[in-house]
C-alpha cells in the first residue's frame, strides 16, 4: 500500500497558522498559531484528537506560529521540533512548555518511517524553516514566511508532489492601505513576506518541474483577497491543465489533498 499525505489547514493567514498532516497511521501538525482549543476542536471536526499526534514542526517563533503550543504540549506528549535559535527565544517566554526539541536550521529526522527535513527560509525571526515529508511514494513540502525565495527552499521544494506555499500580500493593496510606511518596507523586504506574484512565479516553477498540487496559505487579512491571489496563480499555471490550487481559509478547516 502506497503510503501517501493528506494535508488538511487548520489556520492560515496573518493572525494564525497551523496545518495537519497524516501518512499511514502517522498523524502531525506544522505549527500551532492558534489556540489550543481551536487546534484540538478542529482535530476533533476533521475525526481525529490531539493525543494522536505524533510530532509538531515549528517553523519560527512569531506568535502567529506558535500561540497554542504551551498549551498543548501539556494535552500531548508530542516532541515539538524546532530551528534552536526559536527555540531559546521562545521558550525564555514559555519556560512552561513540555518536549520542545531544538535542532539546527537545517536537520532530519524520522517520524513513523516519514523523512522530515527541515530548509531556510528568509524571515526576520530568530531562525524560519520549511519543511519536507517524505516516503518512498510521495513528497510534501511547505515553505511560508519567506522575504524572498532562496536557493534552499528552491531545492527543497522541486521534487514535492504537493506544496503550501505562502501568497502574503497583493502589492496594490499594501500599497494603497493602511499600514504605516515602517511596515509595509517590512513586509516588502528579504525579511519579509511573498507577494502574490511571487508566489505564483515560484509556483509555475515547480509545475514545469512536476508538483502537481499547490495550496497558497499566510494570506494578509488587510493587504491581499482569496481572489486575486488564487487568480494570479491561477494565471500562472495555466498551461499546466492537471495541476490543482487551493487557498487556506482564514479559520474554518481546508482539506488539500
Amino acid at each position: 500500500m502506497k503510503k501517501t499525505f493528506s494535508i488538511t489547514a487548520l489556520a492560515a493567514s496573518s493572525s494564525g497558522n497551523a496545518y495537519y498532516i497524516k501518512c499511514g497511521s502517522t498523524e502531525m501538525l506544522i505549527d500551532a498559531g492558534i489556540s489550543a482549543k481551536g487546534i484540538c476542536d478542529k482535530l476533533h471536526l476533521i475525526g481525529t484528537d490531539i493525543s494522536n499526534i505524533k510530532a509538531i514542526f515549528v517553523t519560527h517563533e512569531h506568535i502567529d506560529h506558535v500561540k497554542g503550543l504551551a498549551v498543548l504540549s501539556k494535552k500531548c506528549t508530542a516532541p515539538i521540533h524546532m530551528p534552536a535559535p526559536s527555540a531559546n527565544e521562545y521558550l525564555s517566554k514559555y519556560p512552561q512548555t513540555h518536549n520542545v526539541v531544538a535542532h539546527d536550521v537545517g536537520y532530519s529526522c524520522d517520524v513513523g518511517g516519514i523523512k522530515v527535513t527541515s530548509f531556510f527560509t528568509s524571515h526576520d525571526s530568530c531562525a524560519c524553516v520549511g519543511y519536507t515529508f517524505e516516503t518512498e511514494d510521495d513528497k510534501f513540502g511547505i515553505a511560508t514566511d519567506m522575504g524572498y525565495i532562496h536557493k534552499a527552499a528552491v531545492e527543497a521544494l522541486t521534487s514535492c508532489r504537493s506544496v503550501v506555499l505562502e501568497s502574503n500580500y497583493d502589492e496594490k493593496k499594501l500599497e494603497c492601505g493602511s499600514y504605516p510606511p515602517p511596515l509595509k518596507d517590512r513586509i516588502r523586504s528579504n525579511m519579509g513576506h511573498l507577494s502574490n506574484y511571487d508566489c505564483a512565479a515560484f509556483a509555475r516553477y515547480l509545475a514545469e518541474r512536476g508538483t502537481k498540487n499547490f495550496m497558497l496559505g499566510h494570506l494578509s487579512e488587510e493587504n491581499n483577497d482569496p481572489d486575486i491571489a488564487l487568480n494570479i496563480t491561477s494565471r500562472a499555471l495555466k498551461d499546466f491543465g492537471d495541476v490543482v490550487i487551493k487557498v487556506a481559509s482564514k479559520k474554518d478547516v481546508t482539506f488539500f489533498i
